[in-house]
């Protein structure tokens, strides 16, 4: 059967979790993404299980090794999670707290040259500690999740300005707050991470601000596809200073997050992929920066990975069943790579209608 043959039954093959009847070993072998998450291990992860982003010059994130540990766990690869999971202790487990250093350079004399965290590393590292702990049988990755989560509210959830009750969910544990409010990306709200998490590990606080964010999100979409970086003060949102305010590369996360949340009707989703929405040109290239004022687009790409993440989205805005999503490129960078695995899984978990074509 070719990839084609077997992308077209994703639909039809739930993601169950690996502790049901078959053993995690015949999850792995017989799981319909195995086939592309094997290619996305040869091309972006090395040897010892660090996860290599090409493009910036080889270096390595608390995202990517999260990413990765995620993809990991949901295809039951047992041994992968562990090399990468070794390697990030090893790594990036540097600083005081229970937080992760947020880039490691190669070649470099001191490899963590900035101690501070990416909030968004931290998420999905844990949420993929919290799952293995049960889909691997290994109850203490998910102590580690837990004090994870626990730092995570003490250091990157901060009140929400003139909103008593509500929190923000900060990019990192410093840099982010401003003489009068916070600089906030909205792709580093995850919601079904933050639900889960906040819910097994009892983080009222992470579980309010992922609420609290889907509002602060939808509001944002409103006025079109959400930007790459906003500011939130008391008198209300703002243009980030000093950050991209275009929906550019990081932004176009926000709606495969959403979808993947199962809020596949939220603003962010349709602002970007609905019938008003930026189209992809005629040799397929996808929308990857908007200016966030005008709605022209700025720049497109062919990577493969993109347009899955606008199939997909655009499948759930046409209620149409099957989407455009192609194949797994095995060629393409790492980020796109990661979110054409990405929409894979949130395909298979929450819109079997949305089928690959």
């Amino acid at each position: 059967m070719n990839r084609r043959s077997v992308l077209a039954l994703l639909a039809a093959v739930p993601l169950a979790a690996p502790a049901l009847a078959r053993t995690r070993g015949d999850v792995f072998a017989t799981h319909p993404l195995r086939g592309a998450w094997d290619a996305w291990k040869t091309a972006h992860m090395d040897p010892t299980g660090r996860v290599v982003d090409a493009l910036q010059n080889g270096v390595s994130h608390s995202e990517g090794q999260g990413y990765g540990m995620t993809l990991a766990e949901r295809v039951g690869d047992e041994e992968a999670f562990n090399l990468m999971f070794t390697w990030t202790e090893e790594n990036l487990a540097v600083r005081p707290d229970a937080l992760l250093a947020w880039r490691w350079t190669p070649n470099e004399p001191i490899p963590v040259s900035d101690m501070n965290n990416a909030s968004d590393g931290d998420l999905f590292y844990a949420w993929s500690l919290m799952r293995a702990a049960t889909s691997f049988g290994r109850p203490e990755l998910g102590q580690r999740a837990a004090a994870i989560v626990a730092d995570l509210e003490a250091r990157c959830i901060v009140d929400f300005p003139g909103h008593a009750g509500a929190f923000l969910f900060l990019p990192g544990a410093q840099g982010f707050a401003k003489q009068d409010g916070y600089v906030i990306n909205p792709s580093y709200y995850m919601p079904r991470a933050m639900e889960e998490l906040g819910q097994a590990y009892g983080s009222g606080r992470l579980t309010t601000a992922a609420a609290n964010g889907d509002v602060l999100l939808a509001e944002v979409a409103r006025h079109g596809p959400v930007p790459d970086w906003i500011e939130v003060a008391p008198g209300g949102l703002r243009r980030s200073q000093g950050f991209s305010v275009n929906s550019g590369y990081e932004a176009m996360r926000v709606p495969l997050w959403m979808i993947w949340s199962r809020k596949p009707e939220h603003p962010a989703v349709t602002a970007l992929y609905g019938p008003g929405g930026p189209r992809r040109s005629e040799d397929g290239a996808t929308p990857t920066v908007i200016d966030y004022d005008t709605g022209e687009v700025l720049e497109r790409s062919p990577e493969a990975g993109y347009r899955a993440v606008s199939a997909l989205s655009t499948c759930l805005a046409s209620g149409e069943a099957g989407s455009a999503m192609p194949p797994f490129d095995a060629n393409q960078n790492y980020y796109p790579a990661t979110l054409h695995m990405f929409s894979f899984v949130a395909q298979i978990e929450v819109t079997p209608e949305c089928f690959p074509l």
